[in-house]
């Protein structure tokens, strides 16, 4: 993104080298869905917002790209979505086999490109007033120390030895995050997602066209997807992490067997996700953590883009509170507010996740009949997609799925 761009970017850091005097009130690091999400909101709010990124955008990020229904209604307003495609139709097969595809009349959810997807976001958050500053890497904060000013204020040191003053800082820098380190964000689970960009012939992206396929895998917990964006198919698989060549065998064999060998992938990728304990921090002081960085994602599935923009905006919104807190205890109130608002919302339906993981490692083959089968299980689907409800929400309204769900519980 261009430093000559509306709503005060500034990649080269001019404004904010030159500021270090006096405080920004919220500096945002990482700007990725969460972080360009907490810039956005903190920026509605009439403050002083930093947005930080270590890479220059666009920059391309291993992700399905999916855009389910959560992921629309968390969206800035008047965001215009970059699709690449509109899904109507899920084939569905249980490690190559018994494949099954089902249909919707109405969209089931959009692919877009992160590339693009990111750079629009930021661009949102700029256009509210945030200032970007890009090819920056942030070494550590500090809250204490020669660098702090004053009870106040939190310090910002990057990798050059620049420091940056903040009234509150949101760490929004993925799932190797730095300022997770600094809160101490503990992890229960860890995945590995493999991914390929496979450029395709018309002919066959016609075929793809509104469809996708995700597999359930021969992992335990693994499934693999096919999303079409255009002339490019996104090809990916997801296991547990220690599960490496398995995975990556997994990928090859799924490739093959789809008929998409013989085509050269333009990117190969691979990323780490990682899912929060339920007593894992979400604040140290002045500084939040949000989507990656948090560790929060749906643990079945593992999306991340809807729980990234929802805990973004929220981390930016308690921001702002925070950076008007006039001392320690104000700011550790608002803090506990932001974690209330978290696992109220984002926590209960993880741990749906969890459950329904446990039991789709133990029966793959029971979720695939249900799914391709049971005509309530894939309404359910279309459901949860478009983004008219929640696992959480059918397990906790429908007697039947509560049912269903302790007789999975049980094995």
């Amino acid at each position: 993104m261009s430093s000559d761009n509306s709503g005060g970017i500034d990649s080269s850091g001019g404004d904010a080298a030159d500021d270090n005097e006096s405080a920004w009130d919220v500096v945002v690091v990482g700007a990725g869905p969460a972080g360009a999400s907490a810039a956005h909101a903190a920026a509605c709010a009439g403050r002083r917002v930093l947005l930080l990124e270590k890479a220059e955008l666009p920059r391309y990020k291993t992700c399905g790209g999916g855009i389910i229904g959560p992921t629309r209604e968390a969206l800035p307003p008047g965001f215009e979505l970059p699709l690449r495609d509109r899904v109507y139709a899920v084939t569905f097969s249980l490690n190559g086999k018994l494949s099954r595809t089902r249909r919707s009349k109405q969209m089931l959810f959009g692919l877009i490109n992160r590339p693009e997807f990111d750079a629009a976001l930021v661009e949102s958050a700029t256009s509210a007033g945030a200032t970007l500053r890009t090819g920056v890497m942030v070494s550590r904060v500090e809250q204490h120390g020669t660098s702090v000013p004053d009870r106040r204020t939190v310090a910002v040191v990057l990798a050059d030895g620049e420091t940056i003053l903040a009234r509150a800082v949101v760490g929004a820098d993925g799932s190797a995050s730095r300022i997770a380190g600094h809160v101490g964000v503990k992890v229960e689970q860890v995945d590995l997602g493999l991914e390929a960009e496979i450029p395709v012939p018309p002919t066959v992206a016609e075929d793809w066209a509104g469809r996708v396929q995700i597999d359930w895998g021969p992992i335990p917990g693994s499934y693999g997807w096919v999303f079409p964006k255009g002339d490019t198919l996104t090809v990916g698989v997801i296991s547990a992490r220690g599960e490496g060549a398995d995975t990556k065998r997994y990928l090859q064999d799924f490739i093959a067997r789809l008929g998409l060998a013989g085509f050269e992938p333009s990117v190969s990728s691979g990323h780490l996700t990682r899912c929060r304990s339920d007593d894992s921090p979400l604040s140290r002081g002045r500084v939040l953590v949000c989507g990656d960085a948090a560790g929060l994602l749906e643990p079945w599935t593992r999306e991340g883009i809807s729980f990234a923009l929802r805990s973004g905006r929220l981390a930016g919104e308690w921001a702002v509170r925070i950076a008007e807190a006039h001392d320690a205890v104000d700011a550790r109130r608002q803090a506990l507010n932001y974690a209330f608002a978290i696992k109220s919302g984002l926590g209960v339906e993880m741990g749906v996740g969890r459950r329904l993981l446990l039991a789709f490692e133990r029966r793959p083959g029971m979720v695939h009949a249900a799914i391709t089968g049971l005509r309530p299980a894939w309404r359910a689907f279309a459901k949860i997609t478009r983004g008219t409800t929640t696992l959480a929400e059918i397990v906790r309204t429908h007697p039947s799925a509560r049912r269903l769900m302790m007789v999975l519980d049980r094995g």
